[in-house]
């Protein structure tokens, strides 16, 4: 548990350091967040606050990982799997600012750039580190699912990856849910040391990796809570979302996430549901979505979503850490 803590205020305090640093190199880029017309009219006073700030998270975790934890193959595969999907969203952001094309990486683009992300994950997962295809189910433990668990896994991925992206709408809001996503995963991880679900996986290395991940969100939080002094981004979004990715597929708890990462998944129905909605009756369910925009639309202020979805996200991952241990 030393470590674990250890290694959150390693990180912590290197972020701390080294984010600070990166907003006027990203002023001077000219690295401003172009705000939608579609979105909450209030947003539109954030336009040009310097964007892309999860650049910094890749520095950050490859510093603390290369100070705290082996370089074996589980650290390899989970700081490789991250830094690939921040640099997914790294080209999304410079399409956005630096070739103004508001949207980013076309859907198809994007789209493939995750399923090959995924695949190298659960092949380097179940091939490499012999996770095999079992899957932590409440009540059952750990069961063979067999090749269902390929598809199940993909879905997961995509889930976690794009509902990170999604939550990130107001300052400090995907930033804070994370952190407590990634506190609860870097306790799983730490009761995997004594109680390892796959034998090949390093669970020192992936507590360690938790950990590292949630002092990056805590110290990013620093500066991109309300009023926001940087955005992290596609680049930092889909990072925190590939980071996530990795902790559920090493630690056999795909299905887990639905509760613990449940911010994310009521992120990712809201818009479906909108969608869907929309276009079978031409009306929407949601006064904007994905859902904490609904919240600003009724007239809440942006920190008190912020914090509703921040209290919500405590109780979801305590939740799921209570159905985890009981099993």
């Amino acid at each position: 548990m030393k470590y674990l803590l250890f290694a959150l205020v390693i990180a912590w305090g290197i972020g701390l350091l080294l984010i600070p640093s990166t907003i006027p190199l990203l002023k001077r880029l000219k690295f401003g967040q172009n705000i939608r017309t579609d979105g909450p009219r209030q947003h539109l006073r954030k336009s040009g606050t310097p964007t892309m700030g999860g650049a910094a998270f890749a520095a950050i975790l490859v510093l603390s990982m290369l100070f705290l934890a082996d370089l074996g193959v589980t650290s390899l595969l989970a700081v490789g799997i991250t830094l690939l999907y921040g640099l997914l969203g790294f080209l999304d952001d410079f399409i956005k600012t630096v070739k103004k094309r508001s949207l980013g990486l076309r859907a198809y683009q994007k789209m493939f750039g995750e399923i090959v992300i995924a695949a190298l994950l659960i092949y380097g997962a179940v091939n490499t580190l012999g996770r095999g295809t079992e899957l932590f189910l409440p009540g059952l433990g750990f069961t063979e699912i067999g090749g269902i668990y390929f598809v199940l896994a993909f879905i997961l991925i995509a889930g976690v990856t794009n509902g990170v992206n999604l939550n990130d709408g107001l300052d400090g809001l995907a930033a804070g849910v994370s952190f407590f996503v990634y506190l609860g995963y870097a306790l799983i991880s730490y009761y995997c040391i004594e109680h390892p679900p796959f034998g090949a996986v390093d669970y020192t290395a992936l507590t360690v990796f938790a950990a590292v991940m949630a002092g990056i969100c805590l110290a990013f939080l620093f500066f991109n809570r309300y009023p926001a002094k940087v955005f992290m981004g596609d680049t930092g979004s889909l990072f925190l979302g590939g980071g996530i990715a990795v902790l559920s597929i090493l630690t056999g708890t795909e299905l887990l996430l639905v509760i613990i990462g449940g911010v994310f998944v009521i992120e990712v129905l809201s818009v479906l549901i909108q969608v869907i909605g929309f276009k079978l009756t031409g009306k929407r369910v949601f006064r904007m979505a994905p859902l904490h925009h609904h919240f600003e639309q009724l007239g809440w202020k942006e920190t008190d979503v912020v914090l509703s979805f921040w209290a919500a996200s405590l109780l979801l991952v305590v939740g799921g850490l209570l159905i985890y241990f009981k099993f």
